[in-house]
């Protein structure tokens, strides 16, 4: 859509008008920056249509002509084995404390040249295309920055559509993973919040392409395994040496868990720290998850992208087998 000339509604103003009593523009109800910032409809906004087609252009150059073909390869001499020291300090030591993950999209991809797809709605996931090693690849990825990378009902139904039509295309998927949980709260689970994320569960699972998943940071609870875990046949799962993966981050856990000697304790919160640093060492770091087969590596950040681009490879010639079967019923 272009932003100031475009569009798009069920019911007009008019309409909206003689109905329900409201006054409202058209460029409020239906434009271009609604659609693409509230509702979701449109993935692409441009000021003009020039840039609108170079838009278009620049889309189609990571797409194959049909689902039976490949993407098209790039080599954009960026070399496979290069590494960026600087992503061993991209996570803060404070676990409460944001970054962008954009640092890390853009440094791994070659040539740094990443197309967000809506990349004004739902902002505290990321979908887009990139290349690696100069394979088309789809990539999502929490956002810590906005949110805290939670997942809601537009960030799950965003990431579904945008597995649906990698899959699709034969678009191997990469999953970054910093997530804390899905939006606890009335709103979001009297908006279907279950059945949201149970697209984005269903989108994974049903998935044939390459599935990759690199965990950050946090990985806790429903989110963890929605977000492309082994549980749901990930292909290949790495993990940084700051992951957390367990069912509750080490604060909820240690208040839940240890409750009563909390309340009984002296200096409470004194205590609360001590349970959650021996939590954190004890259960969620990603050591012990490998060692239970929930996390194939543990990787330095600075070598994700080399990892990445070995593991594609090695995926390359990925078959899966179906049962027969109709089509599968999506929690729509």
């Amino acid at each position: 859509m272009v932003d100031g000339t475009s569009n798009m509604f069920v019911t007009g103003p008019n309409v909206v008008k003689t109905v329900i009593h409201t006054d409202i523009s058209a460029e409020d109800l239906g434009g271009a920056s609604v659609h693409a910032e509230k509702s979701g409809v449109a993935h692409f906004v441009y000021p003009n249509d020039i840039l609108c087609l170079r838009g278009v252009r620049q889309l189609i150059n990571y797409l194959p002509s049909n689902n039976r073909q490949k993407a098209p390869f790039l080599d954009l001499n960026d070399p496979p084995e290069r590494t960026d020291p600087a992503l061993d300090y991209l996570v803060p030591p404070n676990p409460n404390q944001g970054y962008d993950m954009n640092v890390l999209i853009t440094s791994i991809l070659d040539g740094a040249e990443f197309l967000p797809v809506q990349p004004d709605f739902a902002r505290n996931i990321i979908c887009g295309f990139g290349r690696l090693g100069g394979q088309t690849i789809g990539l999502v990825a929490n956002q810590p920055a906005v949110l805290a990378g939670v997942l809601d009902n537009h960030a799950s139904f965003k990431a579904a559509r945008f597995v649906r039509f990698c899959d699709a295309f034969n678009i191997p998927l990469i999953c970054l993973v910093d997530v804390p949980g899905f939006m606890p709260g009335p709103d979001q689970e009297h908006s279907g919040i279950i059945r949201h994320g149970a697209k984005l569960l269903y989108a994974f699972t049903e998935a044939s392409v390459p599935r990759i998943t690199v965990i950050v940071r946090k990985a806790y609870g429903g989110a963890y395994l929605v977000m492309n875990s082994k549980h749901i046949h990930c292909d290949i799962n790495y993990a940084w040496p700051t992951a957390e993966i367990a069912v509750l981050g080490p604060r909820g856990a240690s208040e839940v868990v240890y409750r009563k000697e909390i309340a009984a304790a002296a200096d409470p919160d004194s205590l609360l720290n001590e349970k959650m640093e021996h939590y954190r060492k004890h259960y969620v770091n990603p050591f012990l998850a490998a060692k239970r087969g929930y996390i194939d590596d543990v990787i330095f950040p600075s070598d994700t992208r080399h990892r990445l681009i070995r593991t594609l490879q090695f995926l390359e010639s990925k078959k899966g087998d179906r049962p027969e079967r109709k089509h599968g019923n999506i929690p729509l």
